[in-house]
C-alpha cells in the first residue's frame, strides 16, 4: 500500500479509538500469516480470508481450461448483479449487447441453464432471488422494478418507464437493490439521483409486500440519521434489521423494520454491496471512500466479513466488484463491471518445491 493510504489507515485507526459503540467496534489485530511478506503493504483488515477464486465464472472451469458455458459469440458486458437460488444456481445480470441480460448457470459455471430479458431493460442494475425462487430486478436507466419467475416470466413490474418519481410504488427514481425481510416483505433501496448529476430526486427505502403492494417508506437526501446520499445496497438479517450502504456518505446505516435508526458505522469506507447469509453472517464489498469508488470505477476494493453487532472487521480480501452474494454452499460470488463474475470458494495456495499447491482453507 502506498504512503498516502498507509497514512490514511493510521489516521483512521486513531479516529476509531474515539468512536462511540454505535459507530464502530474495536478492530482486531491482523491474523498471523506465515511466510515472506512485503513490508510495503498494509495488512488485510481483520486478517486475510483464505479463499481461492475463479475469475471468469461461466467462461472457465476450476482448472482454468476453456469451458465456455454460453452460446458462441456471447460475452459478458458490464456485470451489475448476481444472486443464487436455494439449489445453488447462479443468476447473472449483465449489460452486454450480444448475450441476454439475465443468464442462469449451474453452481460451478460449467453449464448455462437458461437466459432471458432481451430488450426489456435500459440499464439493468440489481438482481436478487427471493426465498420463493422468484427473481427481482432493478433498472436504474428507466426507473423500474421487476419481479420474474425463475424462467423469466414477468410476474409484475413497478414504476413507469423513463418517468422518475417518489410516489409510493407508482414511480421510482433509480432503484438500485432489493432485500427480503423474514416476514415476507420486500425492501427496495432507491438512489434518487444520478451520480453524474447529484442533487436531483430523493433517496429512500421503500417497503413492499411480496406481491409488490406499497407498505411504507423512509429516507431523504442529506447526512443526518435516516438520510442518504446515493445509497447503493440493502440487506436484512433474521431479526428484521435493515442494513443500508449509504455510499456517498461513506457509511453504513442500520434501522429496524419500520425505519427507526439504530446505529451507523463510519469506519468501513464506501460500501458498494451488502449481503447477509446463514446465521446472520454479514459481508460487504467496498473501497476506502467514495472518491476511490468513483475514480477507480469499482476496480479497487475488498470483500469484508463484518460482525453485525459491533461492525468489527473479521477478515478481508481484495477484489474489484459492484455487487456480491452468497451461495447455499458458502461460495461468494461477485458481479464486476469489468465484465467478470468472480467465484470465491474456500481454499488457499502454499509454496511447495518451487511451485504453488492448492490446499483447503483451515
Amino acid at each position: 500500500m502506498n504512503a498516502t493510504r498507509r497514512f490514511a489507515a493510521l489516521a483512521l485507526a486513531a479516529l476509531l479509538t474515539s468512536c462511540s459503540p454505535a459507530q464502530a467496534g474495536p478492530q482486531p489485530a491482523a491474523a498471523a500469516d506465515p511466510g515472506p511478506k512485503s513490508d510495503g503493504l498494509y495488512p488485510h483488515e481483520g486478517g486475510i480470508l483464505k479463499y481461492r477464486v475463479l475469475i471468469r465464472f461461466g467462461e472457465e472451469n476450476e482448472a482454468k481450461a476453456p469451458s465456455h458455458a454460453m452460446p458462441a459469440g456471447w460475452k459478458f458486458g458490464r456485470v451489475s448483479g448476481v444472486s443464487t437460488d436455494k439449489d445453488g444456481n447462479v443468476y447473472v445480470a449483465q449489460r452486454g449487447a450480444d448475450a441476454d441480460p439475465v443468464i442462469v448457470f449451474d453452481a460451478k459455471g460449467t453449464k448455462m441453464i437458461t437466459s432471458w430479458g432481451k430488450g426489456m431493460f435500459t440499464k439493468i442494475h440489481g438482481l436478487r432471488v427471493d426465498p420463493d425462487g422468484n427473481v427481482w430486478i432493478t433498472d436504474v436507466g428507466d426507473d423500474r422494478v421487476w419481479k420474474f419467475s425463475p424462467t423469466g416470466k414477468v410476474l409484475f413490474q413497478l414504476g413507469e418507464k423513463g418517468v422518475p418519481g417518489n410516489d409510493q410504488a407508482n414511480h421510482f427514481n433509480r432503484p438500485a437493490d432489493i432485500a427480503f425481510a423474514p416476514n415476507g416483505e420486500t425492501y427496495i433501496v432507491e438512489q434518487g439521483e444520478d451520480e453524474e448529476a447529484p442533487g436531483m430526486g430523493n433517496p429512500r427505502i421503500v417497503r413492499l409486500t411480496r406481491d409488490g403492494k406499497y407498505v411504507g417508506e423512509w429516507g431523504s437526501a442529506g447526512t443526518g440519521q435516516g438520510q442518504f446520499h446515493f445509497p447503493h445496497s440493502i440487506a436484512i438479517d433474521s431479526k428484521g434489521r435493515v442494513f443500508v450502504s449509504d455510499r456517498e456518505n461513506n457509511r453504513v446505516q442500520v434501522f429496524d423494520a419500520e425505519g427507526k435508526f439504530i446505529k451507523q458505522w463510519t469506519h468501513l469506507g464506501s460500501i458498494m454491496s451488502i449481503v447477509i447469509g446463514p446465521d446472520d453472517q454479514l459481508w460487504m464489498l467496498g473501497d476506502d471512500d467514495n472518491v476511490e469508488i468513483l475514480t477507480y470505477d469499482s476496480l479497487g476494493g475488498r470483500i469484508m466479513k463484518v460482525d453485525p453487532e459491533t461492525g468489527r472487521i473479521l477478515g478481508s480480501m481484495p477484489t474489484p466488484g459492484h455487487m456480491l452474494t452468497l451461495s447455499p454452499s458458502g461460495d461468494i460470488f461477485v458481479a464486476s463491471i469489468t465484465g467478470n463474475v468472480f467465484r470465491f470458494f474456500k481454499g488457499w495456495e502454499v509454496v511447495q518445491n518451487g511451485g504453488t499447491v492448492p490446499v483447503p482453507a483451515p
